[in-house]
C-alpha cells in the first residue's frame, strides 16, 4: 500500500473527507439522490450522483455554504467494519443500489470477508478511508467547487449517466488561489480555444476524428516551423528526402513495427494486385505510423561505404496512428500528423558525436522559442516487465550498451536528466524532451532514439575500412515533434500572440480614412514584395474598430497611417500588447521588421530602436 492511500498523506485524507462532506451536502439539498464514486484526485476530489432533481453550477454557492457549515460543526469520522452479510444489509438500508452493485463485485472478485464504512454526522458511506479525525481540521477556505460533468456509472456507456461534481482542494487558501489562477490562465490559453478564435485549424467529424484541417493561418505556422527545421538541418549536413504515406505491410514486419507497434497502427489494407507473371495476388499495405522504414529503404537503395557515414536523411513526413477515440484531443493527440523526422546512419564510433550534434540542435531550436524550462528524460527498457517480449526487441546486451552510450553523452555534455524505466521505444532507448508551458503543463516535444534493432532486421550494411560488411546504428530524432503537437504547444506558450516571424499576419495597415487607403495599399505592396505577410484593413470600419480587430487577431504590428504619415513618408506603429505608439520613417520600420523576421526575434512587445 502506498503512502497516498495509507493515511500518511494529509492532503489525501483532507480531500477524501471533503468528498464525503460534499456528498452529505448534496443529499441534504437533493433528497432521494444516490451515490456513485467519490475519490480524491490530483487537484481535489469529485463525487458522482444519480440525482433526484438536476443541479447546475448556480447551485454551487448553496452547496459550498452547507459544506462550510459541516466543516465548522466539527463532525468526527468513525470507521466501522462489518462482515459480508451485515455490510450488504447496511447498504440496502442506506438505499444505495450502486454501492450495493460495487460491494458485490468487491466481495466476489477479491474474496473479501467484510467491508468498511465511515460515518460523519448523519452521513454514512461504504469506504476504505482514510479520513481526517474531525471536519474542523479542514480549512473552510481551501476548497472550491469547480464544474459539473456527465459520467457513466463504472465508465460504461450502457449504464446510467450520473452527475459528477468536481472540486479543487489544497492545504491552504493561498495554494488554492494560485492553482485557480493557473487554471484560468490555462483555459484562456487552451490551444483548442485559441485555434478556433485565430482560425488556426478546424476539426470536422465528417473528415474523421483526429484528422485536423489546417486553415490558412495554421498553414503559415506549419511553413515557418518547417523553414526553421530545414535551415537548421541544412547547416548540420542533413539531406532531404520524400517518401510515400504507405508501404507494404511486409516492410513493417521486417522493421518490427508489426507486431511491436501494431496496436497503434491503422488496420492493414488488403489489396489484389497483378504479379509479374500476370496472376492476381493478394497483398497488404499499411498507413505508415513512422517514417523510419522508408528511410531505411533509401539507405539500402545503393551500396554504402564507411566514407558515406554519417548519412543524415530528413523529411517532414506525414504519419498515421490509430489513437483511441477517447484519447484524441485537439492538436495534441491526433491520428494524422506531420513529423519533423530525420534518421542518422552512423558507425558505433560516430554515435557520441552525432548525439551531441543533435542535442545542440535541440537547444538551438528551443532557445528560438524561449523554451528554457525543459526536462531531459532517458527512457530505458524494463527488463523486469512481464510483457517485455511483446514490447521490446529482446537483446539484453544491446540494451545495456545503448543505454550506456546515451548516458555517457548526456553526462559528458553536463545535461541533467531523469530516468524513465519502461518508456523506451521497442527498438532502443531514447531521450525525451519534456517542455513546460506557461500554464504549468508538461508536454513531450522532442525525442532522440538510438536504434540497434531495425538496421539489423532490415539487413542494412555498409562496407568498413576493413573491406567487410557492417551494420550501421541509426539515430532517430525529431526536435520540433510534429506540426500538430508543436503548434498546440506554441499556441499556449505565446497565448496566440506569436512573435513577428511566426505570426500568420505580420503587419496590418490601418488607414484613418478612405482617402489614405492608397498610401496604406502602397505600404502593403512594398512589404509583400519582400514576402512579409501584410494586409490592409477594410476602408469601411472605424479606426477604433480596426485596431480592436488587430488586437483580437493578435497581429504583432499595426501601422496607422493618415495625412501626416502620408505627407512625411512615415507610419505610426502600434505593437500588440504595448500601449504607446511610435511614429517612424517607413524605411526605418521596414529595416526593423525584416531584422525581426530574419533573426526570428522572440520579444513580441519590443519597439524599434
Amino acid at each position: 500500500m502506498n503512502a497516498e492511500h495509507s493515511g500518511e498523506d494529509p492532503l489525501y485524507r483532507m480531500r477524501h473527507s471533503l468528498a464525503h462532506v460534499l456528498a452529505q451536502a448534496v443529499l441534504e439539498l437533493r433528497p432521494g439522490s444516490t451515490l456513485g464514486f467519490g475519490p480524491p484526485i490530483d487537484d481535489g476530489f469529485y463525487y458522482d450522483f444519480a440525482l433526484s432533481e438536476p443541479l447546475s453550477e448556480e447551485d454551487f454557492p448553496a452547496i459550498e455554504r452547507r459544506m462550510r457549515q459541516i466543516l465548522k460543526s466539527g463532525q468526527r469520522f468513525y470507521r466501522e467494519d462489518l462482515d459480508v452479510a451485515d455490510a450488504l444489509a447496511r447498504i440496502d438500508a442506506m438505499g444505495e443500489p450502486y454501492k450495493r452493485e460495487y460491494a458485490e463485485e468487491l466481495i466476489e472478485k477479491q474474496g473479501l470477508a467484510g467491508l468498511s464504512f465511515y460515518r460523519n454526522g448523519p452521513f454514512l458511506d461504504m469506504c476504505e478511508g482514510p479520513h481526517v479525525d474531525t471536519t474542523k481540521e479542514i480549512p473552510r477556505d481551501a476548497f472550491k467547487l469547480r464544474s459539473l460533468a456527465g459520467a457513466y456509472w463504472r465508465g460504461d456507456s450502457d449504464n446510467v449517466m450520473m452527475t459528477r461534481i468536481y472540486a479543487w482542494a489544497f492545504a491552504d487558501k493561498a495554494t488554492l488561489d494560485a492553482h485557480i489562477a493557473a487554471w484560468e490562465l490555462a483555459q484562456a490559453r487552451d490551444h483548442k480555444k485559441l485555434g478556433r478564435e485565430l482560425d488556426i485549424f478546424h476539426l470536422d467529424e465528417s473528415v474523421g476524428r483526429g484528422l485536423p484541417l489546417w486553415l490558412p493561418n495554421g498553414a503559415v505556422i506549419r511553413e515557418e516551423l518547417e523553414k526553421l527545421a530545414k535551415e537548421m538541418e541544412f547547416m548540420a549536413g542533413y539531406q532531404r528526402v520524400a517518401t510515400p504515406h504507405l508501404a507494404r505491410a511486409e516492410l513493417y514486419r521486417k522493421s518490427g513495427h508489426l507486431p511491436y507497434y501494431a496496436e497503434d497502427m491503422f488496420p492493414l489494407m488488403e489489396l489484389k494486385e497483378s504479379s509479374d507473371a500476370g496472376a492476381a495476388v493478394k497483398d497488404a499495405y499499411a498507413l505508415r505510423p513512422m517514417n523510419c522504414p522508408h528511410h531505411h529503404s533509401i539507405f539500402a537503395a545503393r551500396p554504402r561505404s564507411y566514407r558515406d557515414l554519417p548519412l543524415r536523411l530528413a523529411e517532414y513526413g506525414h504519419v498515421y496512428r490509430f489513437e483511441e477515440s477517447g484519447a484524441v484531443s485537439g492538436l495534441l493527440r491526433v491520428r494524422g500528423m506531420c513529423m519533423n523526422d530525420a534518421h542518422i546512419y552512423c558507425t558505433e564510433a560516430q554515435i557520441q558525436a552525432e548525439f551531441e550534434g543533435v542535442m545542440r540542435m535541440y537547444a538551438q531550436a528551443y532557445e528560438t522559442f524561449g523554451l528554457g524550462d525543459y526536462q531531459v528524460r532517458l527512457s530505458r527498457w524494463d527488463p523486469n516487465d512481464p510483457k517485455r517480449k511483446e514490447k521490446y526487441v529482446h537483446n539484453e546486451a544491446a540494451w545495456a550498451h545503448s543505454e550506456g552510450v546515451i548516458a555517457k553523452v548526456l553526462d559528458g555534455m553536463g545535461v541533467p536528466y531523469v530516468d524513465g524505466p519502461g518508456e523506451a521505444a521497442f527498438y532502443g532507448p531514447k531521450i525525451d524532451i519534456l517542455c513546460r508551458t506557461v500554464t504549468g503543463r508538461q508536454e513531450q516535444l522532442g525525442t532522440v532514439q538510438l536504434d540497434f534493432a531495425q538496421p539489423e532486421r532490415l539487413g542494412l550494411k555498409y562496407v568498413g575500412p576493413d573491406g567487410a560488411e557492417h551494420t550501421p546504428f541509426c539515430i532517430h530524432r525529431a526536435p520540433l515533434a510534429t506540426h500538430e503537437r508543436m503548434t498546440a504547444f506554441l499556441l499556449e506558450h505565446f497565448g496566440g500572440a506569436f512573435p513577428t516571424w511566426l505570426a500568420p499576419v505580420q503587419v496590418l495597415v490601418i488607414a484613418v480614412s478612405e482617402q489614405f487607403q492608397p498610401y496604406g495599399r502602397s505600404i502593403v505592396e512594398r512589404l509583400r514584395r519582400r514576402f512579409a505577410r501584410a494586409e490592409l484593413a477594410s476602408a469601411s470600419d472605424t479606426v477604433s474598430k480596426k485596431v480592436r480587430e488587430g488586437a483580437t487577431r493578435k497581429i504583432p504590428n499595426l501601422l496607422i497611417v493618415g495625412e501626416r504619415e502620408q505627407a512625411e513618408g512615415t507610419v505610426t506603429l502600434r505593437r500588440h500588447g504595448v500601449k504607446r505608439q511610435n511614429t517612424l520613417k517607413l524605411d526605418e520600420f521596414e529595416a526593423w521588421l525584416f531584422e525581426q523576421i530574419e533573426t526570428r526575434a522572440l520579444d513580441p512587445t519590443g519597439d524599434p530602436a
